[in-house]
């Protein structure tokens, strides 16, 4: 019962919750779909904590999705022993990367009160996500070795399963605990995105050409 509440029940229902209401929200709101940046407010910290974060999520993510779509290329890849090890590490160091730019987002928002007053409880929610996501990444990669073999054998066909409509979770309930909060909270990602700042996920910078002008006022609550 719980398996398939976790691995086919909650898939869907985020997938169809991200799409619904991504779609509810550009009807109603289409310009606030953006990153909604403070970068007017403060720059020089977020430069950094953006360019760590970016550069190691994007590439991890980007791992997790080779992995999906060219399942034989991949499996060839990592029988190497040498290559193996080799991901393993850039893989850890990039979850390193990611968390250290995160935290320097998280901080950045307590150092500075004019963000602080701009940042949403919605804002707070996505950022403690993906803190747990990203320590939870870090904590698998230490715990339970080389998983750019063993993802091939679990998470890969239980994913494709998915996609076929042909939900499968007999793969995913031999894993530790660790490894399932971690794959369900991947799945709680796609369900915020579309009330959160992760909407701009699926944004295309090149619209910008052609919408109107967007007007961006900060809210600020007047000084005591």
């Amino acid at each position: 019962m719980w398996n398939t509440l976790l691995f086919v029940v909650i898939p869907y229902l985020t997938v169809a919750v991200a799409v619904f209401g991504g779609i509810a929200r550009y009807r109603s709101d289409r310009f606030s779909y953006s990153s909604q940046s403070s970068q007017f407010l403060e720059s020089k910290t977020l430069f950094w904590g953006s360019v760590f974060w970016h550069y190691g999520i994007l590439a991890i993510l980007a791992a997790h999705v080779l992995a999906l779509v060219l399942w034989d290329p991949w499996s060839a890849l990592v029988t190497d022993p040498n290559r193996l090890y080799t991901l393993e590490v850039i893989g850890l160091s990039l979850s390193v990367l990611a968390l250290g730019g995160l935290v320097v987002l998280v901080v950045r928002r307590f150092a500075f009160p004019r963000i602080m007053a701009v940042t949403t409880p919605a804002d707070w929610l996505l950022l403690a996500v993906l803190a747990v996501q990203v320590v939870l990444g870090i904590w698998i990669a230490l715990a339970y070795r080389w998983g750019s073999e063993w993802y091939m054998h679990t998470a890969v066909p239980w994913l494709h399963s998915l996609v076929k409509l042909q939900p499968d979770p007999g793969t995913m309930t031999v894993l530790p605990a660790v490894v399932k909060i971690h794959s369900v909270l991947g799945f709680a990602l796609i369900a915020l995105f579309p009330f959160t700042r992760l909407v701009h996920v699926v944004t295309v910078p090149v619209t910008y050409l052609w919408r109107s002008y967007q007007v961006v006022v900060w809210n600020r609550r007047p000084s005591p």
